[in-house]
């Protein structure tokens, strides 16, 4: 079954943009393995769409503010679970951690994150 038309149907809903980061590990000059932030992917086309809403959980001592967001994107992109995905629309941006995508032949969904204080 020929999906291109399908495809850029999905594509032409891409109105936000996600940068991809990961922890590389890399190996010193003095030999020992390290770990280091390299970004893999600049500003690719995607769509979020907001899964559940936010949940506060307010104490005394802080606000911790917990949500979800579902995020389409090209299937050829390798993003893993753990992955930083910063996502932009418009001025606004959200940083938020991977789960494990679930691909399909035009796009790749991927449930992201969001664990911080308010």
């Amino acid at each position: 079954m020929d999906t291109t038309k399908h495809r850029a149907a999905i594509e032409r809903l891409y109105t936000d943009r996600a940068t991809i980061r990961r922890n590389v590990e890399y190996q010193a000059p003095n030999r020992a393995t390290r770990q280091e932030v390299q970004t893999i992917y600049i500003d690719q086309p995607c769509r979020m769409s907001m899964r559940a809403l936010a949940q506060n959980d307010q104490t005394e001592a802080q606000n911790d503010v917990r949500y979800e967001i579902k995020l389409f994107i090209s299937p050829e992109l390798e993003i893993r679970q753990g992955d930083v995905v910063t996502l932009t629309r418009g001025a606004r941006n959200w940083t938020l951690t991977a789960g494990e995508p679930f691909p399909y032949t035009t796009h790749q969904e991927i449930s992201l994150q969001r664990k911080g204080y308010a």
